[in-house]
């Protein structure tokens, strides 16, 4: 099979199509979705070794489920061992021992076809788009922030960082609270945002301790230090972000204005399955560009060079 592997550089292969273990549904993946943690991984995050991606939407080919088999699907990227107590209270996204579907351990969606366990598999229902079922997972990650915290309409809300992700959180946070503000420094992707309805600005550095809570998803390292900047004493920023450097920022300023930080990953499946039928969010206005596999190193090669929204990569035909 076709995939993009990866060892210090990325490349195009032809590798053996994986084998399906006991418990596992092998996946022709259609589309996947190419995200920051992607771009970092290629700057050494993680340590990864292997096929990057993890944002996907595919058919399954093989299953012991009758019901799995031929049915289109997304599939939560954490495999726990089963066993240790996180896994046991059904949250393998903390198991000690998980693997990670292109991130750690686990050969990712930059492939033909994947492998994932039965019960991580999600079924896409009919009124979704291919396209529209690989926004699945980063649409979870966004939902995990108004199941971490709560966001009610007499707050302001401020979203740092106009990627994918922020246009993501931006359209899920308005959804709870009117009066919030997405901040980035590229005018294009805020023209954007701004046609989903979401208010924009600038970012120049200026505000100071203005909102309840900040959404941190720009992927700067600096991203932390401007929310600190910005979020009022006794406010709360969630973190999104990760990258392959360690941020400096002044911890006093968290003692001092007594600021909960609250780092936030990934999210469950069922609410954004729902959210995306629903129609209520728009995810193919993000959409920059489709590449096939074969150009996946273009792909990535643009998003270096244009610092795109969001890329797709068509893997096989539906």
């Amino acid at each position: 099979m076709k995939a993009l592997y990866f060892d210090r550089t990325l490349k195009p292969v032809n590798i053996p199509v994986p084998e399906r273990k006991p418990g596992e549904a092998l996946i022709r993946v259609l589309y996947a979705g190419i995200c920051q943690t992607d771009i970092e991984i290629t700057k050494g995050y993680m340590k990864f070794k292997g096929i990057p991606g993890h944002e996907f939407v595919g058919i399954v080919e093989e299953s012991e489920k009758q019901n799995l088999t031929g049915k289109r699907v997304v599939g939560e990227i954490n495999i726990g061992c089963g066993k240790c107590p996180y896994c046991l209270n059904n949250d393998p996204r903390h198991c000690r021992d998980r693997t990670v579907l292109g991130i750690h351990n686990k050969d990712g969606t930059f492939a033909e076809f994947i492998t994932l366990p039965e019960n991580n598999l999600f079924n896409v229902p009919e009124n979704i788009s291919d396209k529209e079922a690989v926004f699945t997972e980063p649409l979870a990650a966004s939902l995990e922030i108004v199941e971490q915290i709560k966001i009610s309409p007499c707050n302001n809300v401020a979203i740092l960082g106009d990627g994918k992700l922020g246009l993501l959180i931006s359209q899920v946070i308005k959804l709870h609270c009117p009066d919030m503000m997405l901040y980035g420094l590229n005018k294009k992707k805020l023209d954007v945002a701004e046609k989903l309805g979401i208010p924009v600005s600038i970012w120049n550095g200026k505000e100071k301790e203005k909102y309840d809570i900040v959404v941190e998803c720009s992927g700067s390292p600096e991203g932390l230090h401007n929310s600190l900047n910005i979020v009022k004493p006794r406010g709360t920023i969630v973190l999104k972000s990760t990258y392959n450097t360690e941020p400096k920022i002044d911890v006093s300023k968290i003692v001092v204005n007594e600021i909960t930080i609250v780092g936030s990953r990934c999210g469950r499946f069922e609410p954004a399955i729902r959210l995306l039928e629903s129609k209520l969010i728009n995810v193919n206005s993000i959409i920059d560009r489709i590449f096939d596999l074969g150009e996946g190193v273009n792909a990535f090669r643009y998003i270096n060079d244009q610092s795109p929204l969001k890329i797709l990569l068509k893997v096989n035909e539906t």
